[in-house]
């Protein structure tokens, strides 16, 4: 779809499907990390796989204890290897948050 399409439609929305428009947008933009997000009270707010309660600190953990990516690709079939690809740019851009999840949940 064109931007100019795009712009047809988003003017064809109604008021309250536009302020629903506008909040998606801007959360995008919040966001660098594409298919990684923290939801309040989901796996402790911790950085999860977008739309799962698969924690990005469970997989560096699994990696490290010798799961291949391979292998969570089958242990959870509900995501992909771009998913990955995310999680482990996150959890390089991010080592201390991880080391401190992965400490925590050990201790739990």
């Amino acid at each position: 779809m064109s931007l100019k399409e795009l712009k047809h439609k988003l003017l064809a929305l109604s008021p309250a499907e536009k302020e629903q428009a506008i909040q998606i947008l801007s959360k995008s933009l919040n966001n660098p990390w594409q298919g990684i997000e923290k939801t309040p009270n989901v796996c402790g707010g911790d950085a999860c796989i977008a739309g799962t309660r698969i924690p990005v600190w469970g997989l560096v953990n699994a990696r490290r204890i010798g799961y291949s990516d391979n292998d969570l690709l089958e242990s959870y079939p509900t995501i992909s290897a771009a998913d990955l690809v995310n999680a482990w740019a996150y959890a390089e851009a991010f080592s201390e948050e991880i080391e401190t999840a992965i400490r925590e949940n050990e201790e739990a």
